[in-house]
């Protein structure tokens, strides 16, 4: 059997053909061109060259081309993905009470938090975002995990500046950038560590609303006092209210506290 381009050509199309890509051919350069539709990249190969490696390994030749070529494609794909979704998914921290479905009756995508709030997951849309629903993650053949990942990369990556305010003793720092996902940054392990690093009374979190994220060196029972009232007015005033409830960040996990007065309690199961 005598190899030449016309053939090649047919058997590299048939070989890698599929809905998610776009094969042309270069008739002047003798090159076929394979490019995937969710990237936009693609790989180029020349025939003539191919077809002098089938005249000494036959088969083994196009199989190398097929297996580069598919390798190749996939790589380009999961880089598209980290390079654009990496760039438009969050998540968002919202009350327990907040529903687990859409309008439409199609489940969200969530995760338990802590016994007051849920992290939901949404895809940033400029100025507006849509929470991911099953039928969203479906459609864009996302799993789970990858959302979830992706999410919490995004969600370090966002600035942690901080204000801060001193009363009674008790130190107050604020984080309020009106991104949408300050609260969010409560998921931000490295931040709560490195607070918790400077912190030399107890550490206390509060996500009152969507836009603001409040972590307390408390040094004396007024802190707790004051904590509570701070919380419960911004719980108030929040475009987007989350919990008036505040926590206690201890061995990097947060329990939520009740604050009645001058005493404590953590939240009974």
């Amino acid at each position: 059997m005598k190899m030449d381009s016309r053939k090649m050509k047919a058997e590299l199309e048939n070989r890698l053909q599929s809905d998610n890509r776009k094969i042309t051919y270069d008739q002047k350069n003798d090159q076929l061109r394979i490019e995937s539709k969710q990237s936009g990249k693609g790989i180029s190969v020349e025939l003539p060259k191919i077809i002098a490696k089938w005249e000494v390994n036959k088969e083994k030749a196009i199989d190398e081309v097929v297996y580069y070529v598919e390798e190749g494609l996939l790589a380009m794909d999961e880089q598209t993905i980290h390079e654009v979704e990496k760039t438009k998914i969050f998540p968002v921290i919202r009350s327990t009470s907040t529903p687990v479905v859409s309008k439409e009756d199609i489940p969200l995508i969530f995760d338990e938090h802590t016994a007051e709030t849920r992290v939901y997951y949404v895809l940033d849309l400029g100025n507006a975002y849509r929470i991911i629903d099953e039928a969203l993650m479906k459609k864009e053949a996302w799993t789970k995990e990858y959302i979830r990942e992706v999410a919490l990369f995004n969600v370090r990556s966002l600035k942690t500046a901080m204000k801060s305010d001193e009363v009674a003793g008790n130190i107050f720092y604020f984080l309020n950038t009106n991104d949408g996902y300050d609260a969010s940054r409560v998921l931000n392990d490295s931040l709560l560590k490195e607070m918790n690093s400077k912190i030399t009374g107890d550490m206390a979190v509060a996500v009152p609303h969507q836009d603001v994220l409040i972590v307390a060196d408390i040094q004396n029972e007024t802190g707790y006092d004051i904590l509570a009232q701070m919380t419960m007015s911004f719980f108030a005033s929040g475009r987007v209210p989350i919990t008036a409830l505040s926590f206690l960040y201890e061995d990097g996990e947060l329990e939520p506290i009740f604050i009645l007065g001058k005493n404590k309690s953590k939240k009974p199961n």
